[in-house]
């Protein structure tokens, strides 16, 4: 259990609110073109190419996890938000249905207090501070304790770029000692929580007594059929799985592939640097990699699959980038089968496109219900009796997974670092946490010609008969 909240960490939590307040105060006159230059500079600020590589490398050696060679190229993720921002409307009137006589009004939702994962510092600061920003929101971030440094530091980077601009720093705020009980006082004080992490972080944001978006955990399921492009595919597997090792809820997991393709797809997938571990390592891996109670090892997780194989008891080429597992069964007990946060995949054989669906659908019951999957097809039946039946929120169909779901610009997706998991994973919505999210509306609705079916249509064949 958490210590109990010290005087010191209530006082720190009154004072960052009272900021912050104070600020949405000053800017509640600006118009829309003044935030969007904000917006503007917040991102410059945080997305150029010196600055954000700067603090992708911090992030990734002050944690110890990720990679550091692939975790700068997460800047064109602030870049897509700001898009997305920029095209939007955020206050007075944003949506107008004269059919209905309905016109929608946009409003600040107020004072945010955002939980930055450990593997997303950095990123996360800079897309949930555009957003609000753009709301007219202030936000107070808590980092993660593995990542203060890196938090704190693009804080500071996001306040300098207001203040030059004339605004108040104090829309952007940080707290500079982490605590979970600090946390956890921050989020049942604050307008709205923003939690992206681990489910004992966003259970906590959904116990704060105040309104919440969470995430839920992740175990993206993959599934080539017969008409796949076996090297679009393979390809697309690598750049999803070996994306900042693996760490991300979004990366792929699993792989059902087609039983007439399957030992090609599996020698591409080895030719992309993949390493097909043998009987023996899996066990040694999987000995690795979980405890005796089904847990994931920390010094496992996020690491490059050369290090993963070396605490696991053998070593694999230096070409290699992750590792595969060859895997028949699916169940809590076949650890493989679950989120593996990491280089990893397990990937499995399956004949017949229902019999897919049959074990993508048990896949989830063992974990990542309402997250992500995908599919490589160039069948649309396939595409939508997939759609029709996976317990998920998102689908990316011939995309890589993990850099696709959270938007992408070859994609139609929201842009965001925070995905919603719906009632399958526990959160109040399924979407892409995006501008909407961000804001209160106000609809006004006006008198129009009455819409008033008759009796018999609402009925149907039921109306004017015998009442029970």
């Amino acid at each position: 259990m958490a210590r109990p909240i010290t005087v010191d960490e209530k006082q720190c939590a009154q004072e960052l609110l009272g900021k912050a307040r104070r600020a949405m105060s000053a800017i509640e006159e600006y118009d829309q073109v003044r935030i969007d230059r904000l917006c503007q500079a917040v991102g410059w600020a945080t997305a150029n190419e010196k600055t954000f590589t700067r603090l992708a490398y911090m992030s990734v050696d002050e944690s110890g996890l990720g990679d550091r060679q692939g975790r700068p190229n997460k800047r064109f993720k602030i870049m897509g938000i700001l898009r997305d921002a920029l095209r939007q409307k955020s206050m007075g009137v944003i949506e107008e249905i004269p059919e209905k006589g309905i016109v929608k009004y946009a409003k600040p939702a107020g004072v945010i207090a955002s939980l930055v994962p450990v593997t997303n510092a950095a990123l996360t600061e800079a897309g949930n501070g555009i957003y609000a920003l753009k709301c007219k929101d202030a936000i107070i971030f808590s980092p993660h304790p593995a990542s203060w440094k890196t938090t704190n530091e693009m804080v500071r980077i996001m306040r300098a770029a207001l203040k030059k601009q004339g605004a108040p720093e104090d829309l952007f705020q940080c707290i500079e000692k982490p605590s979970i009980p600090l946390a956890q006082e921050l989020m049942a004080i604050c307008d709205l929580t923003i939690a992206t992490g681990g489910p004992a972080m966003v259970r906590a944001a959904y116990s704060s007594g105040k309104p919440a978006y969470g995430v839920g955990a992740g175990n993206a399921t993959m599934v080539i059929d017969e008409t796949a492009n076996i090297e679009e595919a393979a390809r697309n597997t690598r750049l999803s799985k070996t994306s900042d090792n693996g760490s991300g809820c979004s990366a792929d997991g699993n792989l059902l592939v087609e039983v007439s393709i399957y030992d090609r797809f599996l020698e591409q997938l080895q030719k992309e640097g993949g390493y097909l571990v043998s009987e023996e390592e899996k066990q040694k891996l999987q000995s690795a990699m979980w405890d005796a109670e089904g847990h994931r090892t920390a010094p496992t997780i996020a690491r490059p699959a050369a290090k993963m194989a070396e605490i696991a008891g053998f070593a694999i080429p230096d070409d290699k980038r992750f590792l595969i597992v060859k895997e028949e069964h699916i169940g809590k007990e076949h650890l493989f089968s679950s989120e593996k946060l990491s280089p990893v995949l397990a990937i499995f054989k399956y004949s017949g496109f229902e019999n897919a669906l049959a074990m993508m659908k048990q896949i989830y019951e063992v974990g990542g219900k309402g997250h992500s999957c995908g599919i490589y097809s160039f069948d649309d039946e396939h595409i939508h009796k997939l759609a029709m039946v996976a317990p998920v929120s998102r689908i990316m169909v011939r995309q890589p997974q993990s850099k696709a779901n959270a938007g992408a610009f070859n994609n139609g997706m929201p842009m965001t670092s925070s995905m919603g998991c719906g009632f399958w994973g526990g959160n109040i919505t399924n979407e892409n946490i995006s501008l909407k999210h961000y804001m209160n509306v106000t609809w006004v609705s006006r008198p129009i010609a009455e819409d008033r079916p008759s009796e018999a249509e609402l009925f149907g064949e039921f109306y004017n008969t015998e009442v029970l």
